[in-house]
């Protein structure tokens, strides 16, 4: 069995945005932002290297690396922890440049691509529930989306249609 189980998965290709942390050679945290972050196979994740000369000079003098997904209204992700492995040509680095482009287009370079192979996959919670026993997720949902200020479009079974895309589209 792998590391990445189903439930990973699906978080990271929903939540697309990732926080991917790396040393730097003088030994100083570094976090940097990417939506590029996708699942690989059940035991790696892959980012394409857009504009990230720090995050790539990071690695190459220190390969281990922690990605973080969280979902930010059920307050809820999981950290990764792994090696990465910078790989700027070869069969791999095609398939993933091509896929990237084909999601988000040519206008953004792959200057390479990241490869992280997990050593660990913790859970990552919210207080929320910790110090709330018994509390849901919609729970937590609600209360976050009306922290923001935002309006709920998912009907009750939890299943986004076509008419709740179009009222957010009509509400922006």
């Amino acid at each position: 069995m792998g590391m990445l189980n189903d439930d990973m998965k699906k978080l990271l290709a929903e939540c697309r945005l990732t926080y991917v942390a790396t040393v730097t050679p003088d030994g100083r945290p570094n976090l940097s932002p990417k939506a590029s972050t996708k699942v690989l196979d059940d035991n790696h994740l892959v980012f394409v290297d857009i504009a990230s000369p720090n995050t790539i000079r990071n690695l190459k003098a220190n390969p281990y690396i922690e990605v973080n997904v969280v979902d930010n209204l059920r307050r809820r992700g999981y950290r990764f922890k792994g090696v990465a492995e910078v790989l700027t040509e070869g069969e791999l680095y095609k398939t993933v440049a091509e896929d990237f482009w084909t999601r988000e287009g040519r206008q953004y370079p792959a200057n390479g691509i990241v490869t992280i192979r997990i050593e660990q996959a913790l859970p990552l919670w919210s207080p929320a529930y910790t110090f709330n026993r018994g509390v849901r997720e919609e729970d937590v949902r609600r209360l976050y989306l009306q922290r923001y200020g935002l309006q709920d479009l998912t009907p009750a079974d939890g299943r986004e249609n076509a008419s709740n895309v179009n009222r957010a589209k009509a509400n922006a």
